[in-house]
């Protein structure tokens, strides 16, 4: 089984996991706040539903972005979406629990940054990317308003941005790293 069952098949667990955090959301998170931290999670999954399927944002990256070197993997995009984004949000969203709403920021930068992220790859290549219609049309304002809304200080808008930052950064030293190799061999 491996990691082959879980390339195979974890969009499809993203589609029915965000129905269910959806469905328990009323009862489990009656503060404001921790909604919106709490629902980066179940957005994001429906994100990740339209720049996944049919592994279509991996094949994108490779062939239009990196002009056919693989530049990203089956197993980096397994590491990037389920710890690196699910992790992060669970998280944030226990720090958010834990500590105050303002500590579950990263969940919202994460989703922002991303956002951006599309509409820029957009812009540069001129055309659609898998994720762009829902990080343009939900990311962004879902970050804005998030950011707006969670009341935090200074420091916990720095330290979400901060590992927002840093998971992207992650990624881009990642691909590097691969199309390096995938050249020289």
């Amino acid at each position: 089984m491996g990691t082959s069952w879980l390339a195979k098949h974890w969009v499809a667990g993203a589609a029915f996991m965000a129905g269910a955090l959806l469905l328990v959301l009323p009862g489990i998170v009656p503060d404001p706040a921790l909604r919106l931290v709490y629902l980066a999670s179940p957005l994001y999954m429906l994100h990740q539903i339209e720049e996944h399927a049919g592994d279509r944002f991996r094949t994108y990256v490779n062939d239009v972005v990196f002009g056919g070197v693989q530049a990203l993997s089956v197993a980096d995009v397994l590491v990037i979406n389920l710890p690196g984004v699910w992790g992060i949000n669970l998280l944030a969203f226990y720090a958010a629990l834990a500590f105050g709403p303002g500590w579950g920021l990263a969940a919202a930068y994460l989703i922002l940054v991303n956002g951006i992220a599309h509409v820029g790859m957009a812009l540069r290549f001129r055309g659609y990317n898998p994720g762009l219609v829902t990080g343009a049309l939900a990311f962004i304002p879902f970050g804005v308003l998030s950011l707006l809304l969670i009341p935090a200080r200074p420091v916990e808008h720095v330290v979400g941005l901060a590992i927002s930052l840093v998971i992207h950064a992650a990624i881009i030293v990642r691909v590097k790293a691969n199309t390096r190799q995938a050249v020289t061999r």
